[in-house]
């Protein structure tokens, strides 16, 4: 858990999956300078946050530089959402990895349990879009029950310094179902905004397609939403866990 002195530090690939947490977290820009770290307060204590982008690179990269700029990070907590594997993790279900996996490198991460949960399976970090049916199902026969693109990074980055990390990941699509696919996945930067001109020519090409985002849309604000508040009541249970 969070020590007295320490701060906790709240780290998202994307805007939407920070959004939840600027209110409650109280937070604020630090220099404005990208990747986009935040200080703030939480239960009348000081936290740290940062958004850095999609991908390993962008993770490490962001990480560091709020390592750079806080010295004094006790616990890192990894938000926002994630992809299933299979049908055993429907979407708005919060996953509990046993294990994180590069999957660019084979490496193993093993993050502190959230309380009260029971760590099953693994979470497969990957910089590329994986749609194909063949690779999920050998994924999936390895125990791989959810797709990211940052928390082996992080894993790594926390591991190195001897920092306790948590996962905090809520599904929000389905790798196998075809909702997500490249054309889709490229109508977002790297910093995980919306490119409308991407948008609105997918849209013109596809109309068919518009009740499917739609309803992605509503899921990802789910899950999103979901990630926050199992992230703020997972600080709370681990601050009021050291006063007893």
């Amino acid at each position: 858990m969070a020590g007295a002195r320490g701060r906790v530090a709240f780290v998202c690939a994307m805007p939407m999956e920070m959004a939840p947490l600027r209110r409650p977290l109280s937070l604020r820009t630090s220099d404005g300078k990208p990747p986009q770290c935040y200080e703030g307060q939480f239960e009348g204590r000081p936290v740290v946050a940062v958004t850095t982008g999609m991908g390993p690179e962008l993770a490490r990269r962001g990480l560091q530089r709020l390592f750079e700029t806080a010295d004094d990070i006790e616990w890192v907590l990894v938000v926002g959402i994630t992809g299933a594997v299979g049908d055993a993790t429907p979407v708005g279900t919060l996953v509990h990895p046993e294990r994180v996996v590069d999957g660019a490198t084979g490496d193993v991460y093993r993050p502190r349990p959230l309380a009260g949960s029971r760590p099953t399976g693994a979470m497969w970090t990957t910089a590329d879009l994986i749609t194909d049916p063949d690779r999920l199902t050998t994924l999936k026969a390895e125990g791989v029950i959810a797709l990211d693109m940052e928390t082996a990074a992080i894993g790594e980055l926390c591991d190195a310094r001897g920092i306790p990390w948590s996962v905090v990941r809520v599904i929000s699509d389905r790798a196998y179902d075809g909702s997500v696919d490249a054309e889709l996945f490229a109508m977002s930067d790297p910093n995980g905004s919306p490119r409308p001109g991407a948008v609105v020519s997918f849209l013109l090409r596809h109309p068919g397609r518009i009740p499917t985002l739609a309803r992605m849309g509503r899921d990802v604000r789910a899950a999103t939403r979901r990630a926050a508040a199992v992230a703020l009541e997972e600080v709370r249970a681990a601050w009021r866990a050291e006063v007893r």
